[in-house]
């Protein structure tokens, strides 16, 4: 406990967050892994009685009652996800956000995020800070993970589908662990955002010798040593989102799903593929609160594992997490010709883990500004 009544706090801007190394890709998928086996082991909490919600969400209707009502549309949501984060992180915080996909006609990005991190036993804010790029990175990282303990040593190509910002994080959390990658293909839904990510890869990674755009996901898939699927979801639903064919996977790749796409039913029941989540208890909490529209809404693989495993189809013990992979409790890859399929959720102990580590480098270098709550509170 403080043993005075003033309290302050850290204000970090995006120049702050990235001065104090929130972008350093390689260190951010170190701690990925090390609060995927926090995760595994249960010292967290997350929302909802349940302890597993990824958070709470303000949606709108498509006709409000209220003139000054904002109406529904892509993404227009507001959203709110708290997390408590145990081991040597011992901390809480919140990451809120606004969402609009308006925004990019005015040249913001989708959502606009910031991030509270506050103290585990007075609860005050240790540290506001600017948070699209906590969220990116973090996002980037956590398949990271999967790229680290399951992508072959000398894989070459790289399949892209869905080339947005999301995609930009994986696929250099991608390189960071496997920079012999000579290839990427690119399947996006317009000319002008795969062409925008193409030239992108062509300068932020000049060690790849070809990039290139494809038509179709099998392109994409063809040979890829690693599949990285990050295309939103579709309002058709699930008949709409990126199909990915046994029949199109190379022998030992690894697909990272933190978004949309679709498999055969009989390719999942099969065993021919390892299915792997980050985390079950996220899966278990979706299942509870959109029952068999998960999968529908949110368009992530792993949602639809679970409907599978709840309908008697799936064997609970095929669904394996990451963390128990990590911490040595399974094994990782078992031959060379093994397919894993990696389903990511994303959860807000990630942020509350990103956020400790870059706070505790911008105090390290005397990065931020310090701003007072109070010196004694008006009421206590």
């Amino acid at each position: 406990m403080t043993t005075s009544t003033a309290i302050d706090f850290l204000y970090l801007s995006e120049p702050d967050m990235i001065a104090a190394g929130v972008t350093d890709i390689a260190r951010c998928i170190d701690v990925m892994e090390e609060t995927l086996v926090l995760l595994a082991d249960g010292d967290y909490r997350m929302a909802g009685q349940n302890g597993n919600s990824h958070g709470a969400m303000i949606g709108f209707p498509a006709e409000p009652k209220f003139e000054s009502m904002p109406k529904d549309g892509p993404d227009r949501r507001f959203m709110a996800m708290p997390a408590y984060l145990g081991g040597r992180f011992r901390g809480a915080g919140v990451k809120w956000y606004g969402s609009n996909a308006e925004n990019r006609k005015e040249g913001l990005p989708r959502s606009i995020h910031t991030f509270v991190l506050n103290d585990t036993d007075t609860g005050a804010p240790k540290a506001i800070m600017s948070a699209n790029l906590l969220s990116a990175y973090r996002t980037g990282a956590v398949p990271g993970v999967g790229v680290k303990l399951f992508a072959k040593e000398d894989a070459k190509v790289v399949g892209v589908v869905g080339p947005g910002v999301m995609a930009r994080t994986l696929l250099e959390a991608t390189l960071a662990l496997r920079p012999g990658i000579e290839t990427i293909k690119v399947k996006g839904r317009s000319e002008g955002s795969t062409q925008a990510f193409v030239d992108y890869v062509k300068e932020k990674f000049p060690s790849v010798k070809e990039v290139y755009k494809v038509d179709s996901v099998e392109e994409a898939s063809t040979d890829a040593d690693i599949i990285i699927a990050a295309t939103t979801t579709d309002a058709a639903g699930s008949e709409a989102f990126p199909y990915f064919k046994k029949e199109f996977l190379k022998p030992g790749a690894l697909l990272l799903l933190p978004a949309a796409a679709r498999f055969d039913d009989d390719f999942i029941l099969s065993g021919d593929a390892r299915l792997v989540l980050d985390y079950q208890g996220l899966y278990d909490a979706w299942a509870e609160e959109y029952g068999t529209e998960a999968y529908q809404l949110l368009g992530i693989p792993g949602t639809h594992f679970h409907d599978l495993m709840r309908e008697g189809k799936l064997d609970p013990s095929k669904l394996e997490q990451i963390g128990d992979i990590s911490a040595g409790r399974i094994p990782g890859r078992t031959s060379e010709d093994e397919i894993v399929l990696y389903s990511v959720g994303g959860m807000p102990v990630e942020d509350v883990a990103w956020a400790t580590e870059v706070y505790d480098s911008a105090r390290e270098k005397g990065i931020g500004v310090t701003l007072p709550l109070w010196e004694t509170p008006a009421m206590a």
